[in-house]
Protein backbone atom coordinates (compact mmCIF):
# COMPACT_ATOMS: atom_id res chain seq x y z
CA UNK A 1 0.00 0.00 0.00
CA UNK A 2 1.52 3.42 -1.12
CA UNK A 3 2.62 5.99 2.02
CA UNK A 4 0.42 8.57 1.59
CA UNK A 5 2.33 12.01 0.48
CA UNK A 6 2.91 14.43 3.42
CA UNK A 7 0.57 17.65 3.96
CA UNK A 8 2.72 20.80 2.56
CA UNK A 9 2.22 23.45 5.36
CA UNK A 10 3.35 27.15 4.43
CA UNK A 11 3.61 28.95 8.26
CA UNK A 12 3.94 33.08 7.53
CA UNK A 13 5.87 33.16 10.92
CA UNK A 14 8.21 35.59 13.11
CA UNK A 15 6.55 35.10 16.28
CA UNK A 16 7.06 32.62 19.35
CA UNK A 17 3.79 31.14 18.10
CA UNK A 18 5.13 30.38 14.71
CA UNK A 19 8.27 28.72 15.97
CA UNK A 20 6.39 27.02 18.79
CA UNK A 21 4.00 25.44 15.51
CA UNK A 22 6.97 24.35 14.02
CA UNK A 23 8.23 22.82 16.93
CA UNK A 24 4.93 20.52 17.52
CA UNK A 25 4.42 19.99 14.08
CA UNK A 26 8.37 19.13 13.08
CA UNK A 27 8.31 15.04 14.61
CA UNK A 28 5.28 14.29 12.68
CA UNK A 29 6.05 12.67 9.19
CA UNK A 30 3.21 13.26 8.00
CA UNK A 31 3.66 17.01 8.02
CA UNK A 32 6.18 18.84 6.18
CA UNK A 33 6.53 22.61 7.52
CA UNK A 34 7.99 25.61 5.86
CA UNK A 35 8.04 29.24 7.59
CA UNK A 36 8.79 32.07 5.81
CA UNK A 37 10.55 34.59 7.74
CA UNK A 38 10.39 38.34 5.91
CA UNK A 39 13.97 39.22 6.70
CA UNK A 40 13.50 42.41 8.89
CA UNK A 41 14.87 41.19 12.08
CA UNK A 42 19.06 40.97 11.87
CA UNK A 43 18.94 37.42 13.54
CA UNK A 44 15.86 35.68 13.50
CA UNK A 45 15.36 32.49 15.73
CA UNK A 46 15.08 29.82 13.13
CA UNK A 47 12.37 27.17 14.06
CA UNK A 48 12.74 23.58 13.31
CA UNK A 49 11.89 22.19 9.49
CA UNK A 50 12.20 24.62 6.08
CA UNK A 51 12.92 28.07 6.31
CA UNK A 52 11.86 30.45 3.67
CA UNK A 53 13.50 34.18 4.38
CA UNK A 54 12.20 36.98 2.31
CA UNK A 55 9.24 38.16 0.76
CA UNK A 56 7.04 36.77 -1.74
CA UNK A 57 6.14 40.24 -4.30
CA UNK A 58 2.31 40.73 -2.73
CA UNK A 59 -0.40 38.45 -3.12
CA UNK A 60 0.19 37.00 -6.43
CA UNK A 61 3.77 35.89 -5.77
CA UNK A 62 2.46 34.31 -2.91
CA UNK A 63 0.06 32.44 -4.88
CA UNK A 64 2.57 31.27 -7.50
CA UNK A 65 4.64 30.02 -4.56
CA UNK A 66 1.58 28.11 -3.28
CA UNK A 67 1.27 26.41 -5.76
CA UNK A 68 4.74 25.83 -7.57
CA UNK A 69 5.22 24.02 -4.03
CA UNK A 70 2.06 22.21 -3.91
CA UNK A 71 1.04 23.55 -0.49
CA UNK A 72 -1.45 22.21 0.75
CA UNK A 73 -2.48 24.78 3.86
CA UNK A 74 -1.53 28.20 4.68
CA UNK A 75 -0.86 29.61 8.09
CA UNK A 76 -0.91 33.48 9.28
CA UNK A 77 1.43 33.39 12.45
CA UNK A 78 2.44 37.01 11.93
CA UNK A 79 2.56 39.47 13.87
CA UNK A 80 -0.77 40.58 15.19
CA UNK A 81 -0.27 44.17 13.77
CA UNK A 82 1.18 42.39 10.03
CA UNK A 83 -2.03 43.78 8.86
CA UNK A 84 -0.47 43.89 5.12
CA UNK A 85 0.73 40.65 5.57
CA UNK A 86 -2.32 39.20 6.66
CA UNK A 87 -4.31 40.81 4.07
CA UNK A 88 -1.81 39.50 1.59
CA UNK A 89 -2.39 36.02 2.91
CA UNK A 90 -6.06 36.31 2.79
CA UNK A 91 -5.65 37.24 -1.34
CA UNK A 92 -3.34 34.69 -2.28
CA UNK A 93 -5.16 31.90 -0.37
CA UNK A 94 -8.19 32.81 -2.41
CA UNK A 95 -5.76 33.01 -5.64
CA UNK A 96 -4.30 29.85 -4.63
CA UNK A 97 -7.55 27.74 -3.39
CA UNK A 98 -5.38 26.70 -0.15
CA UNK A 99 -6.89 26.67 3.24
CA UNK A 100 -5.80 30.10 5.96
CA UNK A 101 -5.42 30.05 9.06
CA UNK A 102 -4.57 32.71 11.27
CA UNK A 103 -2.78 31.59 14.63
CA UNK A 104 -3.18 34.44 17.03
CA UNK A 105 -2.36 35.09 20.72
CA UNK A 106 -5.26 36.68 22.45
CA UNK A 107 -4.65 40.46 23.23
CA UNK A 108 -4.38 41.78 27.28
CA UNK A 109 -7.07 42.61 29.16
CA UNK A 110 -6.82 45.56 31.28
CA UNK A 111 -6.83 44.78 34.90
CA UNK A 112 -7.83 46.67 38.17
CA UNK A 113 -5.79 49.33 39.06
CA UNK A 114 -4.58 50.34 35.12
CA UNK A 115 -5.24 53.59 33.60
CA UNK A 116 -5.25 52.45 30.12
CA UNK A 117 -5.86 55.01 27.02
CA UNK A 118 -6.64 52.61 24.11
CA UNK A 119 -6.09 54.09 20.35
CA UNK A 120 -6.25 53.26 17.01
CA UNK A 121 -2.76 54.07 15.80
CA UNK A 122 0.26 55.42 16.62
CA UNK A 123 -0.27 58.83 15.33
CA UNK A 124 -3.29 59.20 17.99
CA UNK A 125 -1.40 57.49 20.93
CA UNK A 126 1.79 59.91 19.85
CA UNK A 127 -1.11 62.47 20.56
CA UNK A 128 -2.10 61.36 23.67
CA UNK A 129 1.71 62.16 25.02
CA UNK A 130 1.91 65.86 26.12
CA UNK A 131 -1.14 65.32 28.29
CA UNK A 132 0.28 62.25 30.29
CA UNK A 133 3.82 62.63 30.73
CA UNK A 134 7.18 63.68 29.96
CA UNK A 135 9.44 60.63 30.14
CA UNK A 136 8.05 57.90 27.65
CA UNK A 137 8.83 54.32 27.61
CA UNK A 138 8.04 53.29 24.07
CA UNK A 139 7.86 49.53 23.28
CA UNK A 140 6.15 49.57 19.40
CA UNK A 141 9.17 48.07 18.04
CA UNK A 142 11.74 50.55 15.11
CA UNK A 143 9.11 50.32 12.99
CA UNK A 144 6.83 53.62 13.21
CA UNK A 145 8.57 56.05 15.34
CA UNK A 146 8.17 59.22 12.53
CA UNK A 147 5.00 59.37 14.48
CA UNK A 148 6.83 60.57 17.05
CA UNK A 149 9.13 62.48 15.97
CA UNK A 150 7.11 65.80 15.46
CA UNK A 151 8.29 69.31 16.79
CA UNK A 152 5.14 69.42 18.71
CA UNK A 153 7.03 66.32 20.91
CA UNK A 154 10.03 67.54 21.16
CA UNK A 155 9.76 68.54 24.59
CA UNK A 156 9.27 64.61 25.60
CA UNK A 157 12.04 62.29 26.15
CA UNK A 158 11.86 58.64 24.70
CA UNK A 159 13.19 55.78 25.82
CA UNK A 160 13.04 53.14 22.70
CA UNK A 161 13.10 49.17 23.16
CA UNK A 162 13.75 46.95 20.09
CA UNK A 163 15.29 44.02 18.80
CA UNK A 164 17.51 45.75 16.15
CA UNK A 165 18.41 49.93 15.86
CA UNK A 166 15.74 51.77 14.21
CA UNK A 167 16.33 53.95 11.77
CA UNK A 168 15.28 58.22 11.10
CA UNK A 169 12.90 59.81 11.41
CA UNK A 170 12.83 59.61 15.05
CA UNK A 171 12.20 61.00 18.06
CA UNK A 172 14.48 63.98 18.72
CA UNK A 173 15.23 63.16 22.26
CA UNK A 174 15.96 59.24 22.69
CA UNK A 175 18.01 56.76 24.19
CA UNK A 176 17.84 53.22 22.05
CA UNK A 177 17.62 49.85 24.09
CA UNK A 178 18.40 46.84 22.04
CA UNK A 179 16.44 44.41 23.77
CA UNK A 180 14.59 40.97 23.13
CA UNK A 181 11.93 39.44 25.26
CA UNK A 182 10.72 37.36 27.06
CA UNK A 183 11.41 40.41 29.86
CA UNK A 184 10.79 39.80 34.16
CA UNK A 185 8.65 41.96 36.40
CA UNK A 186 11.84 42.56 38.13
CA UNK A 187 13.39 44.19 35.01
CA UNK A 188 11.03 46.23 34.12
CA UNK A 189 10.26 47.93 37.80
CA UNK A 190 13.72 48.45 37.46
CA UNK A 191 13.64 49.55 34.25
CA UNK A 192 11.18 51.91 34.73
CA UNK A 193 12.69 53.14 38.08
CA UNK A 194 15.91 53.83 36.58
CA UNK A 195 14.59 56.34 34.03
CA UNK A 196 12.11 57.98 35.59
CA UNK A 197 9.24 56.45 33.34
CA UNK A 198 5.76 58.33 33.72
CA UNK A 199 4.20 56.68 30.47
CA UNK A 200 4.13 53.74 28.72
CA UNK A 201 3.30 53.07 25.20
CA UNK A 202 2.77 49.54 23.53
CA UNK A 203 0.86 48.02 20.97
CA UNK A 204 -1.29 45.15 22.15
CA UNK A 205 0.73 42.64 20.95
CA UNK A 206 -0.78 40.06 23.71
CA UNK A 207 1.20 37.20 25.11
CA UNK A 208 3.50 36.58 28.16
CA UNK A 209 6.85 37.84 26.60
CA UNK A 210 6.45 41.18 26.96
CA UNK A 211 3.28 41.32 29.46
CA UNK A 212 5.76 42.68 32.56
CA UNK A 213 5.57 45.94 31.81
CA UNK A 214 2.08 46.32 32.26
CA UNK A 215 2.21 44.67 35.76
CA UNK A 216 5.42 47.16 36.59
CA UNK A 217 3.23 50.09 34.96
CA UNK A 218 -0.10 49.16 37.25
CA UNK A 219 2.11 49.10 39.98
CA UNK A 220 3.98 52.86 39.74
CA UNK A 221 0.47 53.98 38.82
CA UNK A 222 1.90 54.61 35.52
CA UNK A 223 -0.47 55.40 32.49
CA UNK A 224 0.34 53.05 29.91
CA UNK A 225 -1.39 53.89 25.96
CA UNK A 226 -2.56 51.10 23.61
CA UNK A 227 -2.81 50.54 20.41
CA UNK A 228 -5.49 48.49 19.23
CA UNK A 229 -4.18 45.72 16.65
CA UNK A 230 -5.87 45.76 13.76
CA UNK A 231 -8.86 42.93 12.93
CA UNK A 232 -8.24 39.93 11.43
CA UNK A 233 -9.49 39.71 7.34
CA UNK A 234 -13.40 38.67 7.53
CA UNK A 235 -13.71 35.05 6.90
CA UNK A 236 -10.26 33.85 7.96
CA UNK A 237 -10.47 31.39 10.83
CA UNK A 238 -8.52 31.99 14.13
CA UNK A 239 -6.65 29.72 16.71
CA UNK A 240 -5.57 31.04 19.86
CA UNK A 241 -3.11 29.06 20.72
CA UNK A 242 0.24 26.46 18.38
CA UNK A 243 -1.76 23.85 19.43
CA UNK A 244 -5.35 24.47 18.21
CA UNK A 245 -3.29 25.26 14.62
CA UNK A 246 -1.42 22.14 14.87
CA UNK A 247 -4.89 20.28 15.04
CA UNK A 248 -6.23 22.10 12.48
CA UNK A 249 -3.26 21.30 10.01
CA UNK A 250 -3.44 17.80 11.02
CA UNK A 251 -6.92 17.18 10.06
CA UNK A 252 -5.95 17.31 6.19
Amino acid sequence: MPVPAAVRVLVLGGTTEARRLAESLAGDRSVRVTTSLAGRVAAPRLPPGEVRIGGFGGPEGLAAWMREHDVDALVDATHPFAAAMSRNAAEAAALAHVPLLALRRPGWVAQDGDHWHSTGSLAEAAGLLPALGERVFLTTGRMGLAAFAGADLDVLWFLVRSVDAPEPPCPARMEVLLDRGPFTLEGERELLRRHRIDVLVTKDSGGDATAPKLTAAREAGIPVVVVRRPPVPEGVPVAATPDEAAEWVRRF
